[in-house]
């Protein structure tokens, strides 16, 4: 299985809490159109004959374009790729663009599957993230999707808020239940460099949660879920049966991607690259006939750490007869020596040869792995 993603970099308001690569101004916006389709078609071997299982559109903001220019982009990568017989074609979008002629031409054009970036559906909320809808526009996307036909409909949704309590969590939630959606992507708040929240915070102006706090309402969001039967799949992300993200979990087991436009990223096994993240220098170079890309060629140890990060994220665990199989004795038994102190803390479980994180050792996941990874010091 291999998966294709669309970066779209353009919004029409940076989000205060986001460190994506996006840019406000859309003035590029044919120039990068007609540079996709020509890396589409100077990459078209990057993932030789694999069968193409999922395709992504994410940014930024997809929904900035018209269906017509998603439609172009569609039809090049079907032309240009071994496009499996019923692709999943995810497609990111903003609520107040998600109108019901908007959603009738991405249907008709193949979009299959929606990520609304709804975030909360608390005015107060939406305003301190500097978001452009409201919270009943939030609802008003989700009731037009579903009169349209969409019935894999996810929503992503951030707690540990700056002065978000259990309750209004809890709300936000109860909210999603509600509107009888497939999909959850649920993060906490991170305050992330170069951020207007990092500045923020760096000034006074919002106060962080203490971790107390925050794992309140993480352990509640993995409670509700299960409540409501969400799976989950991934330590963020959480479906109904049989409502998984293809895409998404193609990135978390290792799979082939190639990533399309400024700032994506690719993976072929064997190494991975990334564009270079700026949209002038990307439409420059590809106009000029040449991918800017760096690349990192992955060596047997990096393999390894790949692997336990991304296994660990999800409900597959740590596969241990894997781990001794495909990395030998030594990361093997390393393995076990610095889990020992995470299992003894209750941060992992052990069940039937496989190693997971319980919700305590998923909160803490990243000091967990920077724990676990091999390294040669």
């Amino acid at each position: 299985m291999a998966s294709i993603y669309i970066h779209i970099p353009f919004c029409r308001k940076k989000c205060f809490y986001c460190d994506f690569y996006s840019k406000v101004s859309e003035k590029e916006k044919d120039e990068l159109i007609e540079a996709f389709l020509k890396e589409i078609e100077l990459q078209k071997k990057y993932l030789a004959s694999d069968s193409v299982n999922t395709i992504y559109f994410g940014g930024g903001t997809p929904s900035v374009l018209s269906s017509s220019k998603i439609g172009k982009i569609l039809d090049h990568a079907f032309r240009f790729f071994n496009i499996s017989e019923n692709p999943e074609i995810t497609f990111e979008a903003n609520p107040e663009d998600l109108n019901l002629d908007y959603l009738q031409e991405l249907r008709k054009i193949g979009i299959n599957r929606l990520s609304i970036g709804i975030q909360s559906f608390s005015n107060d909320d939406l305003k301190i993230m500097n978001r452009r809808h409201d919270a009943r526009s939030a609802i008003k996307s989700v009731e037009n999707s579903q009169t349209t036909g969409f019935d894999n409909i996810s929503i992503d949704l951030i707690y540990s808020l700056p002065q978000m309590n259990l309750n209004k969590w809890e709300k936000n939630l109860q909210k999603a239940f509600d509107l009888n959606i497939q999909h959850i992507s649920a993060y906490q708040l991170t305050y992330e460099k170069g951020t207007v929240f990092s500045n923020y915070l760096r000034k006074g102006i919002v106060k962080e949660l203490n971790d107390k706090q925050c794992f309140e309402q993480f352990s509640t969001l993995i409670e509700k879920t299960k409540q409501n039967d969400f799976i989950q799949y991934e330590i963020s992300n959480f479906a109904k049966k049989g409502y998984e993200s293809k895409h998404n979990s193609n990135y978390w087991l290792k799979g082939k991607y190639l990533g399309i436009g400024p700032s994506a990223h690719s993976f072929n096994i064997e190494s991975r690259q990334w564009n270079i993240s700026n949209t002038s220098s990307y439409i420059k170079s590809i106009t000029e006939g040449k991918v800017p890309f760096e690349i990192e060629t992955l060596d047997f140890f990096t393999k390894y750490n790949e692997y336990l990060m991304t296994n660990l994220r999800t409900n597959k665990g740590i596969e241990l007869s894997f781990l001794q199989r495909n990395f030998g004795k030594k990361l093997y038994h390393d393995f076990f020596a610095k889990a020992k102190k995470f299992k003894e803390n209750k941060y992992f479980v052990w069940n039937k040869g496989n190693c997971f994180l319980t919700p305590e050792g998923q909160f803490v996941s990243d000091y967990i792995l920077s724990e676990l990874f091999w390294t040669d010091k």
